[in-house]
């Protein structure tokens, strides 16, 4: 795989079925290298693969498809030239896309009442003057922010408490009918649910007094025709995804334990008037729900009996089937590969699942049996040839394993080698096409990566072991996995560089820190002194004291900058320049102090983009990170380097 193979790549996602389970769509996006832009369509297919897959909508970037529950109507979200998605609805049997209202910030997550005549749908409401909409007033003319709070700004998306995202409500079917707004004042809300009466709507919400010094969250319900919102959780997790039971009795949804700190999501219970205290029904050192957690894309699907939601395995990502009696789940969609999202309806199972060699096909299962609907990955299978994942178990000093997988080149070793190591912590390497890690071994590097503790997938025992101790666990977790790769005769020794990205990049400036086999290093978007972290994150605030603890000294223990006076590694640092979760002091910091120390270093900066840069960042730009880290490790890891 080469880095101009992005282009090739097709993502689907957001599968969605007709009530009959007949018909199912899909988003595909690609990336076009040419305009330098994400693109995304729609597509439509029976679910009996009785004709192929067949593109159901030209915009710019179409996304999010929802049917109807009664099967008529599709609903999307659309963004034009100003990126800004809208909310659109089409009628299945064809007719132009219909936009449903204007919101100069566009429309996030939405949800079809029981009925199918209303969409409830968040929006970010600015504040007057800010954001365009004072047409006279640009960005740098606008009035200055008065800040009193900690969470006032997040990565990616720039400042928040002057553009609250509210719940709104619009009639789908009626031309230019007005949206109601459900939620007002000076809080963030998400994730509407509808009631199955379609009288009321739950959302997720922060309404308490310590709210801005907290993660936690709670569910509401509020009347669909406006009106005051009721609690119905204790305030005492952090909450997603609500979606009611059948008989509208129950409030199912995710949640994390407040500190967040390696906690896995597990699915809770609440009666929906508010009448009892929540429940947990999994275990969290069994099962996590979420691997990203808060984004409110996945769904929780409540019927009757069980729960139908995903769980983090060893690297897979599975489909599983809860009993609300506790039971033993039932597995819909397993094996080594990663379920993305998912519908069920009419007796059908559907799912976006990927594996190692494909970056996600559309699968239904029904009555037992698995069919594979697309074939996206035909494109990027005919340019390149994907390297297969080797599975690899290895032994910490201490006794636990280490469970990882080595990627490596066509052709015969020895092969220079790179280590990998993921950002999170409180995340994972997994069984998916893995974009970076087959262009490294494309351009002829074995890859060693894993998830050591404080990864998510392996229960909460290993996922907390880190906390309030960063660099020790961990760090001889990935050197146990690097040494069990190196015992492959393929895998050259002597040339070993190692790269990461967040918390990667802390792991790699650490890692140099502490020993010198390594011949060379890429740290992006790290995170590399605890102290200035703390102010300058959009999250340091709470990061800091939440994995480091509040001990300045031991703060400071646990930052690679402390350790700078022994790094003797070359070093490639890139960073980007309006990335707020690891703010650019972080690397400049570290930058100017190996300077000073005389060790090779260079610093890539990609101005305009945000910590997100490898999977979101502007196409030319990913482009472009593929090429310096291709040429890094030709300078210091070829056999003459």
């Amino acid at each position: 795989m080469q880095p101009s193979d992005l282009a090739h790549l097709r993502t689907p996602s957001a599968p969605t079925l007709t009530p009959d389970g007949r018909l199912l769509a899909v988003a595909v996006g690609r990336i076009d290298l040419e305009a330098d832009q994400y693109r995304a369509d729609l597509w439509i297919m029976p679910t009996d693969g009785s004709s192929p897959p067949r593109r159901f909508t030209s915009g710019r970037r179409d996304v999010r498809p929802r049917f109807s529950p009664d099967g008529r109507w599709l609903a999307f979200l659309r963004a034009g030239d100003d990126d800004k998605p809208q909310l659109h609805v089409m009628p299945v049997d064809g007719g132009e896309p219909r936009r449903l209202g204007e919101h100069p910030l566009g429309v996030e997550a939405f949800a079809w009442s029981p009925d199918s005549t209303r969409i409830a749908y968040v929006a970010r409401v600015p504040e007057e003057g800010r954001y365009g909409t004072d047409k006279d007033v640009p960005p740098e003319k606008e009035p200055p922010r008065r800040i009193t709070g900690f969470q006032y700004r997040v990565d990616n998306l720039g400042f928040t408490f002057d553009r609250r995202p509210q719940v709104f409500v619009v009639d789908a079917l009626a031309e230019g009918a007005e949206p109601v707004q459900v939620t007002r004042g000076d809080y963030d809300h998400g994730e509407p649910a509808w009631s199955p009466d379609g009288a009321s709507v739950a959302f997720v919400s922060a309404r308490h007094e310590t709210r801005d010094s907290d993660a936690v969250s709670d569910v509401f319900v509020a009347p669909a025709a406006g009106g005051d919102a009721a609690r119905v959780t204790a305030t005492d997790l952090a909450v997603a995804r609500p979606a009611f039971s059948p008989d509208g009795s129950t409030i199912w949804f995710v949640a994390v334990e407040p500190d967040l700190a390696g906690r896995p999501t597990t699915l809770w219970s609440v009666p929906a008037d508010g009448s009892g205290k929540p429940e947990r029904l999994t275990d969290p050192e069994r099962y996590d729900h979420d691997p990203a957690f808060g984004a409110g894309i996945l769904p929780l699907l409540a019927d009757e009996d069980a729960v139908t939601t995903i769980t983090l395995d060893r690297g897979a990502i599975r489909l599983l089937r809860f009993p609300v009696d506790g039971g033993e789940p039932a597995e819909l969609v397993g094996g080594r590969r990663s379920v993305h999202d998912y519908a069920v309806a009419g007796g059908v199972v559907a799912a976006v699942v990927s594996n190692p060699l494909s970056a996600g096909e559309v699968v239904v299962v029904k009555d037992g049996q698995e069919r594979t609907l697309t074939d996206f990955g035909a494109l990027l299978a005919r340019s390149a040839s994907l390297r297969p994942m080797e599975e690899l178990e290895a032994t910490a000093p201490d006794g636990a394993g280490v469970h990882g997988w080595v990627i490596k080149p066509a052709g015969t070793g020895p092969f220079p080698v790179v280590l990998m190591v993921h950002g999170g912590p409180f995340a994972h390497y997994g069984w998916t096409l893995f974009d970076e890690a087959q262009v490294y071994a494309g351009a002829g590097y074995a890859v060693v990566m894993g998830n050591p503790r404080g990864s998510a997938g392996y229960g909460e025992s290993h996922g907390r072991a880190i906390v309030g101790d960063f660099g020790n666990l961990d760090s001889q977790d990935v050197l146990a996995l690097l040494d069990a790769a190196l015992e492959d005769p393929d895998l050259d020794g002597d040339r070993v560089g190692v790269m990461g990205g967040s918390y990667g990049g802390f792991m790699t400036s650490w890692l140099v820190g502490h020993t010198d086999r390594f011949r060379a290093a890429i740290s992006e978007r790290a995170c590399n002194a605890f102290d200035s972290f703390e102010g300058a994150s959009d999250i340091g605030w709470f990061f800091v004291p939440m994995y480091n603890g509040t001990d300045r000294e031991r703060v400071l223990a646990q930052s690679p900058l402390t350790y700078v006076d022994r790094i003797r590694t070359p070093m490639l640092l890139i960073h980007s320049e309006q990335d707020w979760r690891c703010p650019i002091e972080q690397v400049q910091r570290l930058f100017v102090a190996l300077k000073q120390r005389k060790v090779e270093v260079e610093l890539l900066l990609f101005p305009g983009e945000g910590h997100e840069l490898t999977r979101s960042g502007l196409p030319s730009h990913r482009v472009a990170r593929f090429e310096a880290v291709l040429d890094w490790w030709r300078r210091h890891l070829s056999p003459a380097g």
